[in-house]
């Protein structure tokens, strides 16, 4: 039992590594955010199990593309200052994207999935 809770919980894992930009760039552009807000958005509201781990090289990784700006914000708790996270133009553009794509293959897969009848 425990052997194909693992398999089921790494496909699982997998499924949400894929979609976890989707996931990501559609919460920014709602609004910006930092890091944890995002993870902690993702795992209670979509219940995305993305690690910690995660997060932070996916969003270096799009702000190194030009997908996201980043910038440093006082908190006004005067907590230390966090990283905020921003949609750009042409994340925006490309979260279009990613949306189109992800509906499509939503909609190939549960054609084959329902049946073609």
């Amino acid at each position: 039992m425990n052997k194909k809770r693992n398999a089921a919980d790494n496909r699982r894992a997998q499924l949400f590594k894929g979609l976890s930009e989707l996931a990501l760039l559609s919460l920014l552009r709602q609004r910006p955010h930092y890091g944890l807000e995002l993870l902690q958005r993702l795992w209670d509201e979509a219940e995305f199990e993305l690690a910690e781990g995660t997060i932070y090289p996916l969003l270096y990784r799009l702000e190194h593309f030009g997908r996201v700006a980043s910038e440093w914000r006082s908190e006004p708790s005067g907590s230390r200052p966090k990283k905020y996270y921003k949609l750009t133009k042409a994340g925006a553009k490309y979260l279009d994207e990613l949306q189109e794509e992800w509906r499509d293959l939503r909609d190939r897969v549960n054609f084959i999935i329902e049946g073609s009848s």
